[in-house]
C-alpha cells in the first residue's frame, strides 16, 4: 500500500469502499502539491483552515495535528475513509469535524482548500456559501490533476472569490490560488426542480445530484416497469438519488414501508425533501449510508437499484457489483432485486452468478430492466 509522505506526516491511507488487491491508492500527485505548498508559505501552527471534497481524507489526516481543521464533502464513504484513515495512523477521532455537504460550516477561516469536484454545480454551491466564512488575509486553493482540472473551474473561483492565479503543473497536478476580495452574496441557483408527467409531481434536486435538470433516461425506462400492488413489503431504494424511485413505487403501494439509501448526503437531503412534499407524515427510512452495508440480513423483501457505473472520476462496476452483493444479503428468502441498467454492462450475467434466477422484465434499445430473485 503506497504510502504520503509530506512535510506534515508519514501516512498509511485505504480508499472506501475497500476491494481486495486495490488497483487506486487514496491520495494523488495533487494532495502532495497543496500539502507541500501549505508547508513552503509555513502554514501558521492553529490556523482554522476547512478542506472540501477530501476524497479519503489524505489533506485532513496530514493537517490533523498542525491546524484546527473542518472538512466538508458530499460523500458518505468519503467520511468513513476519514474516520478511518485517522484511527489507522493514530491520529484522534476528534481531531477533524466533518460537515456534510448538505450543512454549512461555519468560519472565519484562515485556509480553504478546495479538491475541485466531478460535479462543477457542487462546487459552486461550495464556493457561494464561503460568503462572510474568510478570515483577513485567508487563502483559497484548489487543487486538481490537470486532466480533471476544467477552465469552468477557474471561473467559478474568480466569480465567487476574486482573481485567480494558476501554479505550474507538477507531476501532472495544478494549483489555482485565489484572492479573496469584496463580493456582493449570491443568490445560490441551487436547488433545481423539474417535474414529472407520469406521476404528476415535482422533485427538488440538490447541487450534487446526478442529472441535476431531468430525470435520467435509465430511470424513465424503469419508472413504468415499477411492481405495484404487492401489499405491506419491506422496499429499498439502493442508490436513491433524489428518491425518485422509491417515492414513485410508494405512490402504487401505500402498505409498503420504504427505505431509501446513498452514500450522497445531497441525494440523501433532496430524497427526504421530496418525500415529505409527495408522501407527508408517511414514514421512510432515507439515510446516508454505505449501500445496504449496515442493513440486517433478511430485513427486506424487494431492492430496487439504478446502479452506478463510477466513483468520482473512476469508472468500473465495482460499486455496482458491491451493491448487488449488499442486496442479496439484505433481502428475505425470495425476496427480489429490481435493476435497470444498460444492455453493454452485462448486468444479466453478474446477477445469475449471485442470484441464480435473474429474469429479463422488459427492455428498450439501450436498457435493460433486471429481476433478480433470492433463492
Amino acid at each position: 500500500m503506497p504510502i504520503l509522505e509530506s512535510p506534515y506526516a508519514r501516512l498509511d491511507l485505504i480508499r472506501q469502499p475497500e476491494q481486495p488487491n486495490e488497483p487506486l491508492q487514496a491520495f494523488d500527485a495533487a494532495d502532495e502539491y497543496l500539502l507541500a505548498h501549505l508547508h513552503e508559505q509555513a502554514l501558521p501552527a492553529g490556523a482554522r483552515i476547512l478542506i472540501l471534497n477530501d476524497g479519503f481524507g489524505a489533506l485532513a489526516c496530514s493537517l490533523a495535528q498542525r491546524a484546527r481543521v473542518i472538512s466538508s464533502g458530499d460523500s458518505h464513504l468519503a467520511h468513513l475513509a476519514l474516520q478511518k484513515n485517522l484511527q489507522r495512523n493514530g491520529l484522534p477521532a476528534d481531531a477533524v469535524t466533518f460537515v456534510p455537504a448538505s450543512e454549512s460550516a461555519h468560519g472565519p477561516f484562515d485556509r480553504v482548500l478546495i479538491r475541485v469536484p466531478k460535479t462543477l454545480a457542487l462546487l459552486e454551491e461550495q464556493l457561494i456559501r464561503l460568503h462572510g466564512q474568510l478570515a483577513p488575509g485567508a487563502e483559497v486553493i484548489a487543487a486538481a490533476m490537470v486532466k480533471h482540472l476544467p477552465r469552468a473551474a477557474g471561473d467559478l473561483l474568480e466569480k465567487y472569490i476574486g482573481p485567480v492565479q494558476a501554479s505550474l503543473a507538477v507531476k501532472k497536478a495544478r494549483l489555482l490560488f485565489a484572492t479573496p476580495c469584496d463580493r456582493p452574496a449570491a443568490t445560490s441557483p441551487y436547488p433545481t426542480r423539474y417535474r414529472l408527467d407520469q406521476p404528476a409531481i415535482e422533485l427538488v434536486n440538490h447541487a450534487n445530484l446526478f442529472c441535476r435538470e431531468g430525470l435520467d433516461i435509465g430511470t424513465r425506462a424503469f419508472l413504468p416497469h415499477l411492481p405495484r400492488a404487492l401489499g405491506n413489503l419491506r422496499v429499498a431504494d439502493l442508490g436513491c438519488g433524489n428518491g425518485v424511485l422509491g417515492i414513485v413505487y410508494a405512490l402504487s403501494n401505500p402498505q409498503a414501508a420504504l427505505t431509501l439509501v446513498d452514500e450522497s448526503y445531497m441525494a440523501v437531503q433532496s430524497a427526504r425533501e421530496n418525500w415529505q412534499t409527495i408522501h407527508g407524515d408517511r414514514v421512510a427510512d432515507i439515510r446516508a449510508a454505505d449501500g445496504l452495508a449496515d442493513q440486517p440480513p433478511a430485513s427486506l423483501d424487494l431492492v430496487l437499484c439504478n446502479p452506478p457505473f463510477h466513483q468520482q472520476q473512476v469508472v468500473g462496476d465495482f460499486l455496482a457489483w458491491r451493491m448487488f452483493t449488499q442486496a442479496k444479503a439484505a433481502l428475505s428468502q425470495g425476496g427480489e432485486l429490481w435493476i435497470v441498467g444498460n444492455r453493454h454492462l452485462g448486468y444479466h450475467l453478474k446477477l445469475k452468478r449471485l442470484f441464480g434466477k435473474v429474469e429479463q422484465v422488459a427492455a428498450t434499445p439501450k436498457f435493460v430492466i433486471l429481476r433478480a430473485i433470492k433463492g
